[in-house]
């Protein structure tokens, strides 16, 4: 009898989980809300002079779909010179990682259109003059140039103060250089004329935070 019992109580718990995770399934599947775009990969470098406790805390008005290491209330994590970054656990990342829904309006007064072909350039030196390292560069291009190489144009815009007034970042002990670049991109089938945007950086010296990260939008 007692047998019988926790047979079909095993049972009910399987198809209650199978049932659950249909669920999940299909909302994952389901369209997002048009209004609202993916802010996708930004990362978060941390190169302090020696070794240190850093404390990263980000306020933004978007859903956070994935962060790494896991985000709690900020990141607490240990950071050394060389990029690597290890988590309360020990844990040993390149950067932080977090990625986020979001329904800001973007200034795109001005910007670039560029052909598909001649993106790959664009990136490299554009990058360059935003503050990125070589390193940076390459794994800011490894991720986003397949998704645009092959378009006709790509009309695209680096956002200041729209996205980082609206995704601050608290970083304590707090940095002597802050360099964040965020791309907002489309896809066009014609050029169109936009006023250039003028493209600089800081210098980087001391304690140096470092964020890229990009977000696809449809014209209008």
């Amino acid at each position: 009898m007692h047998k019988y019992i926790l047979k079909r109580v095993v049972i009910s718990l399987v198809l209650l989980l199978t049932a659950v995770g249909v669920v999940y399934a299909i909302l994952s599947l389901a369209p997002r809300d048009p209004s609202t775009v993916l802010l996708e990969k930004p990362v978060i470098y941390l190169y302090p002079e020696t070794p240190q406790e850093v404390v990263v805390r980000l306020d933004t008005p978007g859903r956070l779909t994935r962060t790494e290491p896991l985000y709690r209330d900020g990141w607490r994590v240990t950071a050394h010179p060389d990029d690597t970054i290890l988590d309360e656990t020990g844990q040993s990342f390149e950067y932080l990682f977090w990625e986020a829904e979001s329904d800001l309006k973007w200034d795109l007064t001005e910007g670039f259109c560029i052909a598909g072909s001649d993106t790959a350039a664009f990136l490299e030196n554009s990058l360059a003059r935003l503050g990125l390292s070589a390193h940076e560069r390459e794994q800011f291009t490894y991720y986003w140039l397949p998704r645009m190489e092959n378009d006709r144009y790509n009309i695209i815009a680096f956002q200041g103060s729209a996205y980082e007034q609206a995704n601050r970042l608290t970083v304590t002990p707090a940095p002597d250089t802050v360099i964040r670049v965020f791309m907002t991109w489309a896809v066009s089938d014609r050029p169109l004329d936009l006023p250039p945007q003028t493209l600089s950086a800081p210098e980087r010296a001391g304690f140096t935070v470092v964020e890229w990260g990009g977000c696809e939008f449809a014209l209008q």
